[in-house]
């Protein structure tokens, strides 16, 4: 008997607030998202062994029976087992966890995280007890759930922790409609490879292999790989990966800026066809240290305060010759700042790798208000495009959510046939574009700021997030110009005290 996705989507959030009160909102992924694996493993097994069970009889043995299982549950590991311990469950459960993953090494290690399932400060044993109640509701074998109903439920899970969390939310999830904006403009293709150096939840390369199901091509052929610095998020990746039927991926944590995790045995980084991400906006504490001699390093070293343009060198050089394409969501300060940045972004048009800026609207991110963009990469070009940059402003195409912007299935679409064509949608106003020349980027000092490129009338957007970009602008360049009076006034030996400017 299956279940439906607003029933399914019921119960998962049901089990959700069971920990409402005693746990922070923020750190419900941390105790629901093992729990519902968990419980969609084992109640798998169960489901696999039945299976097995009917078809052999009597003649069923351990070796028969192992070919049955995706994973091996070791004895006293499933969740009926376990659940029903009336002391010490938090303790238990972790203890069974570790079983879990020792028994499976290759595929489960870590997945389950490191969440303090003993400390009942944390999560009492009420509200644990309440989460196992929760989910004893809901059986998740495949013959209840689908994997695409499953999926679907995470995701909106993912979600609906994402709205609770706040600007927290960034840490992990990036608005579905970015996401799959920016794998509508990439389209991987059966038998790629694609790579998230800042994978998160895993979202985006789920959304890669959604799109080639979703389009009839043979999904199975498409590699997914991933790098997370956080520990608990690069757990719910792989969880999510997994629910979602994907079995061909690499999801590893760490730092990717000081210690990528995918590289040649040359021990260069590794090329990949598609390399798409939203990395942390404006990095601080990134490892500028080492940059100068890292081979990333494309044209300069980028501030030690903002780790932008790291990514940026980071996932160009992960780019696969020939075949290579990169898409990044990005601050607008990428466009437009002076100083070592404004170094790499003049290389990298030179190098007539940028191929297409695309505005997004404000109030789209969790974790800022400002507006973002998207830097689409190529190794390889079409004619057309060559020493050519693709502009299209997005910044209009938005409706109002509950706390922010969101844009339509049509609003992306038509970005993506903006970005495919080169010219504005048929019938659908908003989203204008152009293509511009490298002789006119380069008599503007390599500035890529969209409004230079794109004249809307400012009465016709009333966009606040446009003005925010316009006043970063101005006060970046009067900031630049004070730095050079300053400097040849020093020079000349003015006393800068008299201007509150420190001489050192």
């Amino acid at each position: 008997m299956t279940i439906a996705q607003h029933e399914l989507e019921s119960r998962l959030w049901d089990a959700a607030n069971a920990l409402r009160g005693p746990v922070d909102p923020a750190d419900f992924k941390t105790y629901v998202f093992p729990m519902l694996f968990w419980k969609w493993i084992s109640d798998t097994w169960v489901h696999e062994h039945d299976t097995a069970l009917d078809e052999y009889g009597d003649d069923l043995d351990d070796e028969i029976e192992a070919d049955f299982h995706r994973f091996e549950l070791p004895e006293g590991t499933l969740w009926s087992e376990v659940t029903g311990k009336a002391t010490n469950l938090g303790a238990e459960i972790a203890k069974t966890f570790q079983r879990i993953e020792m028994a499976n090494p290759r595929s489960l290690a870590g997945v389950f995280g490191d969440a303090s399932w003993g400390n009942q400060e944390r999560i009492p044993q009420s509200a644990l007890l309440g989460l196992v109640r929760a989910f004893d509701r809901i059986t998740l074998d495949p013959s209840t759930v689908s994997h695409d109903l499953l999926g679907a439920g995470y995701e909106y899970l993912l979600k609906n922790f994402a709205d609770e969390s706040g600007k927290k939310a960034g840490e992990f999830f990036t608005p579905r409609e970015v996401v799959n904006l920016l794998v509508g403009i990439l389209r991987p293709r059966p038998g790629e490879s694609v790579y998230d150096p800042s994978c998160g939840s895993g979202g985006m390369l789920v959304a890669t292999i959604n799109q080639l199901r979703e389009s009839g091509k043979d999904h199975r052929t498409l590699r997914a790989y991933g790098q997370e610095i956080n520990l608990t998020t690069a757990s719910i990746a792989r969880m999510n990966l997994f629910l979602h039927e994907i079995e061909d991926f690499d999801i590893k944590r760490g730092d990717t800026l000081r210690a990528p995790a995918f590289k040649t045995a040359e021990g260069t980084v590794r090329r990949f066809d598609t390399v798409i991400a939203n990395p942390p906006f404006s990095l601080t504490n990134w490892g500028a240290d080492r940059w100068s001699s890292d081979p990333r390093a494309i044209c300069g070293v980028p501030p030690a305060k903002n780790g932008d343009y790291a990514f940026v060198q980071h996932m160009v050089s992960s780019m696969k010759p020939g075949s290579g394409r990169v898409g990044v969501v990005m601050p607008h300060g990428v466009l437009f700042r002076g100083g070592a940045e404004a170094k790499i972004r003049r290389g990298l048009i030179e190098k007539d790798l940028l191929e297409a800026v695309v505005g997004l609207p404000s109030n789209l991110f969790y974790s800022t208000s400002i507006p973002a963009c998207l830097l689409i990469f190529r190794d390889r070009k079409s004619e057309e495009r060559k020493r050519h940059v693709l502009f299209i402003d997005g910044s209009a195409l938005f409706g109002k959510g509950k706390n922010q912007s969101v844009m339509s299935e049509e609003d992306v679409r038509a970005l993506i046939e903006a970005y495919r064509t080169g010219g504005a949608p048929d019938g659908r106003e908003g989203a204008n574009v152009r293509l511009v020349p490298f002789e006119e980027i380069e008599r503007n000092g390599f500035d890529l700021n969209i409004g230079r490129y794109i004249k809307v009338a400012a009465e016709e957007t009333a966009d606040p997030g446009a003005a925010l970009v316009a006043y970063a602008d101005a006060r970046q360049r009067r900031i630049d110009t004070e730095a050079v009076m300053f400097e040849r006034l020093a020079a000349a030996g003015v006393d800068l005290s008299m201007f509150g400017v420190s001489g050192e």
